[in-house]
């Protein structure tokens, strides 16, 4: 996770509408190694009836928040601990830095990947993009049956993400539990979180019916400008 990122402006608490964001939107924001809550480019309840107002206020200012201050509460500790020599103490902050910053960058990367129906979200994807993904799954159709066919497998929390292998170029799918970010070899250009603050308030015990609304908020230009980089 770098430094160099964009900060953003926390949003407002209060009411469903979020703060207007940056012309560009950072996919994660650290300020001098604190992380920050980035804005949302659309009203908080700009996405229903696919995902409620309340659900996205909720999982925005709250679970997301509490990543970020979690997230800088780790990094402080880890500071202190190293100041003091205590190797122990730094150890332990190991699993809170992976679980909180991943938790901050998934989610950093899941609201830019959503946008109000008819208004940059939903449809289908286009271009290059969707030459890559009949190349690699051989239509549109068969890349949401099995992004939703991997998010159904995910046992607990965890989420689902469309990758490109930075070598070859070609399109796959990965799962990872909890907060684990994608790393490595793999770019993530979609990623659908399966924990069940994304949609129980709306959705309750028919995740299914999650996966399959989610498609109508896919803002396929964002996908589209990170398979392209």
């Amino acid at each position: 996770m770098s430094s160099a990122l964009l900060r953003t402006t926390p949003v407002p608490r209060a009411g469903l509408r979020a703060a207007k964001p940056m012309a560009s939107m950072a996919s994660t924001s650290f300020a001098r190694g604190k992380a920050t809550l980035p804005d949302l480019p659309y009203d908080y309840a700009a996405l229903e009836p696919h995902i409620s107002g309340q659900i996205m206020e909720l999982h925005h200012s709250k679970h997301h928040q509490t990543y970020v201050n979690s997230y800088n509460a780790a990094i402080e500790a880890l500071g202190d601990a190293r100041a003091k020599g205590d190797a122990k103490a730094a150890a332990a902050q190991a699993p809170l830095l992976n679980f909180h910053g991943g938790g901050h960058v998934n989610h950093s990367l899941f609201w830019e990947n959503l946008a109000p129906n008819g208004k940059g979200g939903g449809g289908e994807p286009e271009g290059e993009l969707l030459t890559a993904i009949k190349k690699d799954f051989g239509s549109f159709e068969n890349l949401k049956k099995q992004t939703n066919a991997a998010l159904a497998g995910i046992q607990g929390s965890g989420w689902a993400w469309l990758v490109k292998d930075k070598t070859s170029g070609t399109l796959g799918l990965a799962t990872r539990a909890n907060q684990d970010p994608v790393t490595g070899n793999l770019e993530p250009l979609l990623g659908i979180d399966a924990w069940e603050h994304a949609y129980y308030l709306q959705y309750q015990n028919r995740k299914a019916e999650y996966f399959s609304a989610i498609w109508e908020v896919i803002n396929w230009g964002t996908v589209s400008e990170r398979f392209q980089k």
